[in-house]
């Protein structure tokens, strides 16, 4: 094992660097690495001036946000008068009821029926919301108040509708089921 170490270094031999490095370079590097210390002082300042100004954004974009989701916010009919409160109320207990009974409806011959209502729904709660809108703009306007009942009374009749229908396919499903039988 002796030799073969030997004839390695012999192969090796006048390949390795055993020159020192220049006069100073010590020095210099030393030098150089005092030099790149941070100035903590400094950097502590730029780093609390940097964190100050993007709170500041964050804080004025939060704001600007929040304001632009305010204005989109629109006027509820419960806000109108305790009547319209009422009237509301109403309107909101019934639909949730017929969405419900839809609910428990659900299976794969009244799924398509029930996604085409509940689209139906959707569009109409779309224009319920731009109803908001013009109403918290104009809260004296009747035919607000008037188109906003009438949507209610829309969606309750896409409901009923939809429950009508449901029924429907239910009993041909079964006189489907009795003549097969």
């Amino acid at each position: 094992m002796k030799d073969h170490l030997e004839n390695k270094f012999k192969t090796l031999e006048n390949q390795f660097d055993i020159e020192e490095p220049d006069f100073g370079h010590f020095d210099r590097f030393e030098a150089k690495l005092n030099n790149t210390k941070p100035k903590t002082r400094n950097n502590i300042i730029k780093l609390i001036i940097t964190i100050a100004v993007a709170a500041s954004v964050v804080l004025f974009v939060g704001i600007w946000i929040g304001k632009n989701q305010n204005s989109q916010k629109g006027m509820q009919l419960a806000s109108v008068s305790s009547e319209m409160k009422e009237t509301q109320s109403y309107f909101v207990t019934v639909i949730e009821k017929e969405l419900y009974t839809i609910d428990n409806e659900r299976n794969k011959d009244t799924e398509k029926l029930i996604s085409d209502g509940l689209n139906q729904l959707t569009k109409l709660e779309i224009a319920y919301n731009k109803l908001t809108l013009e109403l918290k703009e104009s809260t004296e306007d009747k035919r607000i108040i008037f188109a906003m009942i009438s949507n209610f009374q829309q969606r309750i009749d896409v409901l009923q509708s939809l429950l009508l229908q449901i029924e429907t396919v239910k009993k041909l499903k079964n006189q489907h089921n009795e003549n097969h039988i």
